[in-house]
């Protein structure tokens, strides 16, 4: 049967026939399909390249060899190689002023707290804030990464839930088809697995409705369907342009300047001797560390020994430098941040360093604008995971159930400053007890919280009660105890 199958695909593809999905899939014709769908993988590879600093165009410098007049050979002097880490360092700026802190996540419902509290649980027993970051990271190296959400039974039987990152430089295939709408239609997943002492390439197939196993053969492919309980694909899928783009030029140009100055410096950094050539008497074996110039008839030397050293580097190299690290961080929308920048900033309120930091600020507006409906997925794909597989019955619940999600600034704001507009704002009848609370940076769990107000208050009012019936009790007993006293 494999070999009919294989036959006929190659018939089709040879005729050029045009066949969709479906029917490429009962066909069993895994390779067509995966040319039918979009792949980021040469722009991940090249990304990776510029990603990573032994992979650069100026790793590729060669030693100078050196000969003397008669061509024989002398020595191999050492060239430079000077890869500056920019594409790291502009990746992780990014990251932070995004994901920094942990998306905060709030219920816009009534009556569906079971549901957000699994939704929460989901978040946390996932890990979900630090897959979430190494999913930005990755993007941002590699222009693709997703989150796969994978349910499971776990050791005691029970249906579970966990997250993968995907990723090129994790050995992943992502392959993504769109519909005419640019909605996701299917994702496909590659991936090499062994079965016994043998290693073998599987391609799953994630629709709405249908999870295709399928696994390469010696002939043809192995095509196993599951039922998709979620009911919505399980991906989370990041693309994006690497977040160093448009700078790559001047990025090379300063590794080359960097590179050339650095063997300049070997070569002039250590004085020269000039010496005349008349007062030479038993001088040593001439070697690099030791370098000498001789003149004749005392040129330049007044018949004694002096020393040529090299007081600085052009000034047009220096100025060039720093134009090109302005540019490079602020074209790509990167503050400068080092020591020197930082260190007379620790009595900088969260607000002054948000407006210093204004260029990274932009870049993650920038992001949000994706970002917004990919969390919004996570809301949506969360609680058909808990509706469909881990609690079925919340599923009506988890149908009503909106969840709101809200990015936290990198810097924290003055807390001081934060709880006192709160109160003034409760005080003035402009915001409710519930809305301070949680909105209060001291308060970690807002529900837990609000119970206690709750319980306090009963308890104040108990004990107001019980004091005030022990004054009446008091005022009603005394005559008795006063005519008890006469007598």
């Amino acid at each position: 049967m494999g070999i009919i199958n294989s036959v006929t695909n190659f018939i089709n593809a040879h005729l050029g026939r045009h066949q969709n999905i479906d029917q490429l899939l009962i066909a069993k014709d895994i390779g067509r399909i995966k040319d039918q769908m979009t792949s980021k993988e040469s722009e991940a590879i090249n990304a990776l390249k510029e990603y990573s600093i032994w992979t650069h165009d100026i790793m590729k410098r060669t030693d100078k060899v050196v000969f003397d007049k008669n061509g024989n050979y002398v020595r191999t002097e050492k060239r430079w190689k000077l890869p500056i880490s920019y594409p790291s360092f502009i990746n992780e700026i990014s990251l932070v002023f995004l994901y920094g802190r942990p998306v905060k996540w709030s219920q816009g419902s009534e009556g569906t707290d079971k549901a957000f509290s699994a939704f929460l649980d989901i978040i946390e027993t996932t890990h979900f804030d630090s897959r979430l970051r190494q999913c930005k990271r990755l993007a941002g190296a590699e222009t693709q990464s997703a989150m796969l959400f994978r349910v499971f039974k776990n050791s005691k039987g029970k249906p579970d839930v966990q997250i993968r990152v995907l990723a090129k430089s994790k050995a992943d295939d992502i392959r993504v088809c769109w519909d005419q709408y640019e909605n996701i239609a299917s994702i496909g997943w590659g991936y090499y697995g062994k079965v016994g002492s043998k290693t073998i390439y599987n391609f799953d197939i994630y629709t709405p409705k249908v999870i295709y196993r399928c696994k390469q053969m010696d002939l043809g492919w192995e095509v196993i369907e599951e039922d998709n309980l979620i009911g919505k694909i399980p991906f989370i899928l990041f693309e994006q342009d690497k977040e160093w783009s448009g700078v790559e030029p001047m990025m090379e140009r300063e590794e080359y300047v960097a590179s050339r100055t650095a063997d300049t410096n070997d070569y002039f950094a250590d004085p020269i001797a000039i010496l005349d050539a008349d007062i030479i008497k038993n001088m040593p074996e001439k070697k690099e560390e030791a370098k000498l110039l001789i003149t004749k008839n005392g040129q330049g030397v007044d018949n004694v020994a002096k020393y040529l050293t090299w007081d600085s580097a052009p000034e047009s190299k220096k100025m060039e430098v720093e134009w090109l690290q302005k540019h490079i961080l602020s074209k790509s929308f990167t503050p400068n941040i080092d020591f020197d920048n930082m260190k007379g900033l620790s009595n900088v309120s969260g607000k002054a360093l948000k407006q210093m930091m204004i260029l990274a600020d932009i870049k993650a507006s920038k992001h949000k604008e994706t970002h917004d409906e990919l969390l919004k997925r996570v809301t949506t794909l969360g609680l058909s995971i808990i509706g469909n597989v881990l609690n079925v019955a919340l599923k009506a619940e988890c149908e009503r159930t909106k969840i709101g999600h809200e990015y936290q600034e990198p810097f924290a704001d003055d807390i001081l400053e934060v709880v006192s507009n709160l109160v003034k704002l409760k005080d003035s009848e402009l915001m409710s007890q519930e809305g301070a609370v949680e909105l209060n940076p001291l308060v970690k769990d807002p529900q837990k919280e609000l119970q206690r107000l709750k319980n306090e208050k009963k308890d104040a009012a108990k004990d107001r009660s019980d004091m005030f019936m022990s004054n009446d009790l008091q005022e009603v007993f005394k005559p008795e105890e006063k005519e008890s006293q006469d007598r």
